[in-house]
């Protein structure tokens, strides 16, 4: 079973989004859209993708690599243009031999489990979307997280003070810090490597990866990566000139270090050929 996986090119209504990565690879609750529709396609037995990349395809590459992290084999394409569905289906479906199904050919503008909820016409579309889809971000294949209580979900390795309040629904990724005092939520999104000092207020926001938020800053409905602040709901954007509010603490990574899980994945499918066992078993596990 083979699928043709389509990464958006630059869109104009996220243009401060896609400036330092491709669309499909800005991470988005800890991994990026790619990660996410891989996970979901070798769930469903998918054992080849191809994807059609016009947008930094080196990039989208360093990535998916040779798909061995989910069990298949993958394979970047570079295009001149982002191809429409119909598009790709003729140009690629008589050498791969692509059949005309829903699930055979996606653009990258959705997540899996949300066919219905488009995410680049907008920053608010984009939010929206995001909010969405946080309780499906913990896949099958992901470890480290805990949903503290309904709605509330923590990476193990953040340090989140006990005089913090977090309200749901919110999500606070992996090596993230958070101060006493601090009020995240609800649908808040801080994203790994943030850093957010105490006195803090968040709410219906993204904090991007390895983003400092100083002590009494108050965020709301935006977008914030870096010194950059976006307001989803009118699009207007501020450049914070003042690091003590809002700064970025590194740049973004442009690659993604493979995991404990993902080199086990790679050893099982090298030795065993087979890794659709081992995506049972995790499932299995899931559900119980």
């Amino acid at each position: 079973m083979r699928a043709i996986l389509i990464c958006p090119s630059e869109r104009p209504a996220l243009a401060l989004l896609g400036q330092l990565l491709p669309l499909g690879n800005v991470p988005l609750l800890g991994q990026s859209l790619l990660e996410y529709w891989f996970s979901a396609l070798a769930l469903r037995g998918v054992s080849h993708v191809t994807v059609l990349a016009h947008d930094r395809p080196n990039l989208v590459g360093e990535i998916v690599s040779s798909g061995e992290r989910w069990g298949l084999s993958a394979k970047v394409v570079e295009e001149s243009r982002e191809l429409t569905p119909a598009e790709a289906f003729l140009k690629y479906s008589p050498d791969l031999e692509i059949t005309p199904s829903p699930d055979a050919i996606t653009v990258l503008d959705h997540f899996p489990a949300l066919p219905e909820q488009s995410m680049l016409t907008s920053y608010e579309s984009w939010f929206a979307a995001l909010r969405c889809w946080i309780p499906f971000a913990v896949t099958v294949d992901r470890v480290g997280f805990n949903e503290t209580r309904p709605g509330v979900w923590t990476g193990c390795h953040s340090h989140i003070s006990p005089q913090a309040q977090l309200h749901a629904p919110c999500w606070i990724g992996q090596h993230v810090f958070v101060g006493a005092n601090a009020q995240i939520g609800p649908g808040a999104i801080v994203e790994d490597g943030a850093f957010v000092e105490p006195g803090s207020e968040l709410a219906e926001c993204w904090i991007g990866p390895d983003t400092f938020v100083g002590e009494f800053a108050r965020i709301t409905n935006s977008l914030a990566w870096g010194s950059t602040l976006v307001n989803w709901q009118t699009g207007s954007a501020a450049q914070i000139a003042d690091p003590f509010l809002l700064c970025a603490l590194r740049q973004p990574r442009q690659s993604r270090s493979p995991g404990w899980l993902d080199k086990l994945t790679e050893i099982y499918a090298r030795n065993k050929g087979e890794v659709g066992m081992l995506w049972k078993h995790l499932l299995l596990n899931k559900e119980g």
